[in-house]
């Protein structure tokens, strides 16, 4: 199932700065970045479970959020993408620049 992962960290409060870099590193284990604060995560159940459950342990509940969209395994046609970036297929060959 493809899952979109938007996140909110209030990086004024104590700590956020840190906890947006955490949470951050855990969606990019899970997923591509599409936006600066927004992820697509091809995962399974258990995997979202994981990560869910990691991310609720990383934010401060009282200043920042979290917001999970399900797109299910038919997302291919919920997705239209228009403007500078490529579209990212989490389903295809994923190439990786040695040189970056």
């Amino acid at each position: 199932m493809l899952v979109l992962i938007t996140y909110d960290v209030n990086v004024t409060s104590n700590g956020g700065k840190k906890r947006l870099r955490h949470v951050s590193k855990e969606c990019q284990n899970f997923g591509q970045r599409v936006q600066n604060s927004v992820f697509e995560c091809l995962v399974d159940p258990t995997q979202f479970k994981e990560l869910k459950h990691r991310l609720e342990n990383i934010i401060d509940p009282s200043t920042d959020s979290l917001r999970f969209y399900f797109l299910g395994s038919n997302w291919k046609r919920r997705v239209e993408h228009i403007g500078f970036k490529e579209a990212y297929d989490p389903e295809g060959v994923l190439i990786i620049d040695a040189n970056q």
